[in-house]
């Protein structure tokens, strides 16, 4: 059965807030990708956060339950549930659009995990990799680390939005309200600091 849920009262930090859509419905998410190619085609950086949340099975063959999309606030944010649709040709191909640069962070497991559904993500830059916080003393930061630098304070404990029994449960559905929230905000963020980085 298709859905489209809306949210548009979701707080990414102080007095920003996002607008959210939640679907499955292949239609409504064409119509969706082709308001983003019109806005990026508008812009000289073309930049897209895709970042995939998996069902719960075992590493080795989980799949993608939800793909979050963001092109900054001023754009809708799109959760597309992939574990509750068939196969949407559109967006396999928006996804190995050369035109378009896609941001994640520590993108290594999710390449692998989209490959177990046939799905490439062409031009696919690893923020974790390719920026550091200044004077750091980890071996990597964290994406909280660097929202917190780049974007507000707000962002040290995003990481304790969610816990580690909600993040097994993407692939179910109604997805809370927190789990919207935490997705948005994940969305959000990593789209603002490669946008960012590319800037300055």
């Amino acid at each position: 059965m298709g859905f489209i849920n809306e949210y548009k009262d979701v707080q990414a930090h102080g007095n920003t807030m996002l607008r959210v859509i939640h679907t499955n419905d292949k239609k409504h998410m064409a119509t969706s990708l082709e308001q983003y190619e019109r806005h990026l085609g508008l812009q000289h950086h073309k930049i897209i956060r895709i970042d995939p949340k998996y069902t719960n099975e075992p590493h080795e063959t989980q799949k993608p339950a939800v793909a979050q999309l963001s092109l900054g606030k001023t754009q809708l944010i799109l959760l597309f549930q992939l574990s509750a649709t068939v196969r949407c040709t559109i967006f396999d191909n928006f996804l190995v659009d050369p035109r378009y640069t896609f941001v994640g962070f520590s993108i290594n497991r999710d390449k692998t995990r989209l490959k177990h559904v046939k799905l490439e993500v062409t031009n696919f830059i690893d923020i974790q990799k390719e920026w550091r916080v200044p004077e750091t003393t980890k071996e990597l930061d964290s994406l909280a680390d660097v929202a917190c630098m780049l974007i507000d304070d707000y962002y040290k404990d995003m990481k304790e939005k969610i816990t580690d029994e909600e993040h097994r449960c993407w692939g179910s559905l109604p997805l809370s309200k927190r789990h919207i929230g935490y997705a948005a905000k994940d969305a959000y963020t990593t789209y603002e600091i490669w946008n960012r980085i590319t800037l300055t």
